[in-house]
């Protein structure tokens, strides 16, 4: 049952992923545009002072201007990084103008890790961010979602899918990654909130 699972959620992700890389320059301009419109109004965003995103890949919506936003409201941006020694944990790293970038082992960018007096520079406990931002590859009625398959995010939003600790995630995606519902898993996190250029949705 499990590798049915498995086998119809990798169908999922390419399927996904292929109609999300097909969307035109104009259309992704659009995308971009339209959610912006929608984030820097958003309550919560208003209130955060450190907010973790990721960089556009693979088709995904491109939040360059919503991070700019975020530097002239004085707001801290943080993008996640994989951490070089403990496998499947990431690390929060600020995001600034002049962070020099590393691409990881997925083809990704994210800032380059600086060791000082034997730690990370320029990081961010997760525990004090106050909104991460989070990766979807597909999403549904309920709120679950289907991420790339590394189980990252599940695991760092655990705390909060358990007892509402941490930070307050929020998914972002285009309305093309929608489907009624998805084959989940019982290590998968549902988002409280998915928002996407024409759709906010709360569950």
């Amino acid at each position: 049952m499990n590798d049915t699972i498995s086998e119809q959620r990798d169908a999922i992700r390419k399927t996904i992923r292929a109609s999300r890389r097909a969307l035109t320059n104009e259309a992704q301009q659009n995308a971009s545009e339209k959610l912006l419109s929608t984030l820097i109004t958003h309550p919560k965003i208003l209130k955060a002072k450190r907010v973790s995103v990721t960089l556009a890949y693979d088709g995904e919506i491109d939040l360059t201007c919503f991070i700019e936003w975020c530097w002239q409201q004085n707001k801290q941006v943080y993008l996640p990084v994989v951490h070089p020694d403990e496998p499947g944990q990431l690390i929060f790293v600020e995001y600034t103008l002049n962070t020099e970038m590393d691409i990881n082992r997925y083809g990704i960018k994210e800032p380059k890790l600086i060791i000082e007096n034997s730690c990370f520079a320029n990081t961010c406990p997760v525990t004090e961010l106050d909104i991460v931002f989070t990766p979807l590859v597909a999403f549904d009625q309920q709120g679950n979602r289907i991420g790339m398959g590394g189980g990252y995010y599940d695991r760092l939003l655990s705390p909060w899918f358990e007892k509402q600790t941490g930070p307050y995630p929020i998914g972002l995606a285009h309305d093309c990654q929608y489907l009624d519902a998805l084959p989940i898993q019982n290590w998968d996190v549902p988002l409280p909130e998915i928002i996407t250029p024409t759709h906010h949705f709360c569950f």
